[in-house]
């Protein structure tokens, strides 16, 4: 059984910061791409960054350098650290990660930026 657990997350003010991680536990064999999406109320869920198991990295145009999203492959945990937050980062994030080649999620975590 293969469970991937976030922490973090939080409330913050405008132009702080936050840091989420995820941890994937259980039998692990393969550990591939990573990824943190996040879904506001009323709104779809949108993909936020993308680490692949070398370490390339894609983010949405709106989180560009202010996000960084990196992993660690020994510890089987991928992280988000949010910088220069807005308002309209607020949402629920989720943990993605392709494990022994099937896709898992985590349950999400709150972020609220407060204007």
């Amino acid at each position: 059984q293969v469970q991937l657990v976030e922490s973090g997350g939080g409330l913050v003010q405008a132009g702080g910061s936050l840091r989420v991680s995820c941890a994937a536990s259980g039998s692990i064999f393969s550990l591939g791409a990573m990824a943190w999406f996040r879904q506001a109320p009323g709104k779809q869920r949108e993909l936020v960054a993308h680490i692949t198991s070398v370490g390339r990295t894609n983010y949405v145009d709106s989180v560009k350098g202010r996000f960084t999203i990196s992993r660690d492959n020994a510890k089987n945990t991928v992280s988000l650290q949010m910088n220069s937050l807005k308002p309209e980062d607020t949402a629920v994030y989720y943990c993605n990660a392709l494990v022994n080649r099937e896709t898992y999620w985590g349950q999400g975590t709150q972020v609220t930026v407060s204007s």
